[in-house]
């Protein structure tokens, strides 16, 4: 059976200078079987809303380190909700204090994976969260 493979967007927010864990984690997903679409660094809430769009992906993930990872993604919800993308599944990872994580929640992130993550347990909530 030709089953159709999961498409994600992995996208290295703002002024977040780093991205060698986001490069782990996009190999780890490229590993389980996914297409990866990485953006680079230094993206806009606009350009992975455009990117997103344009690519048409199951996923939209996040990596960020630099610690602005709440303003980024207050902006970036409602570009997700008017392009139409609120049935694709939000994740997000990298340096996410706990007290965050109710307000990403809140924000529309479904996967939450602070640094330290299991990659497996990143490509197994994907595979499970992606009908």
């Amino acid at each position: 059976m030709n089953q159709r493979r999961i498409k994600v967007l992995l996208g290295k927010p703002g002024l977040d200078g780093h991205d060698q864990g986001a490069k782990v984690v996009a190999r780890a997903m490229m590993d389980a079987g996914f297409e990866v679409i990485y953006t680079g660094l230094r993206q806009t809430p606009e350009q992975i809303a455009r990117i997103a769009l344009e690519e048409d992906v199951d996923v939209i993930s996040l990596s960020s380190m630099a610690g602005s990872h709440i303003p980024f993604c207050r902006k970036l919800k409602p570009l997700l909700e008017s392009n139409g993308l609120t049935d694709k599944l939000w994740v997000i990872g990298g340096n996410l204090p706990a007290q965050d994580h109710d307000a990403l929640r809140e924000l529309g992130f479904k996967g939450i994976f602070p640094s330290g993550s299991k990659l497996d347990a990143i490509t197994e909530f994907i595979r499970k969260e992606v009908k």
